[in-house]
């Protein structure tokens, strides 16, 4: 059985391709789905693929990794900056965390070089659009297999 690695999208993340597109790109949801579809089968890992706008969802859908899915790929969108029940529902899983932002936070405004997530994730990717996910896919598998090898 392929392990399974959740990737969670948070709010607005549905716009892409129509919203900021100077920021973001053209790239719709649909297509960093598939662009994450397409690394985990080359990966050979399972995927489950989300995106919420709502907060509470967000959070009961990190819980319901904990004993399902061996690790968690996270743009927490806003929420990155906001949201401290977030951060706390992913320390209580307890598996790893790759946080993945589309822009460069860190060259945008001021309130988004925060990330309360980044406290929670293993490592973090932003700034390489779209393929921050494959990449945030294949840094994942990598930490799986290695914790399978111990």
């Amino acid at each position: 059985m392929r392990p399974l690695i959740a990737v969670l999208n948070g709010p607005n993340l549905n716009m892409l391709g129509l919203r900021q597109p100077a920021v973001y790109g053209r790239a719709t949801l649909d297509d960093v789905e598939q662009v994450c579809i397409q690394t985990a089968e080359r990966l050979d890992v399972a995927i489950d693929f989300r995106q919420t706008n709502i907060e509470g969802e967000l959070v009961s859908w990190i819980q319901e990794c904990r004993g399902r899915a061996r690790g968690i790929i996270i743009n927490p969108a806003a929420y990155s900056h906001t949201s401290i029940a977030v951060l706390d529902a992913l320390l209580a899983v307890d598996l790893p965390v790759v946080e993945v932002h589309i822009s460069n936070i860190h060259r945008r405004e001021a309130f988004r070089h925060h990330s309360y997530v980044s406290q929670a994730a293993t490592g973090v990717i932003c700034g390489l659009g779209v393929r921050g996910y494959a990449l945030a896919l294949q840094a994942m598998t990598d930490m799986i297999m290695d914790e399978d090898d111990r």
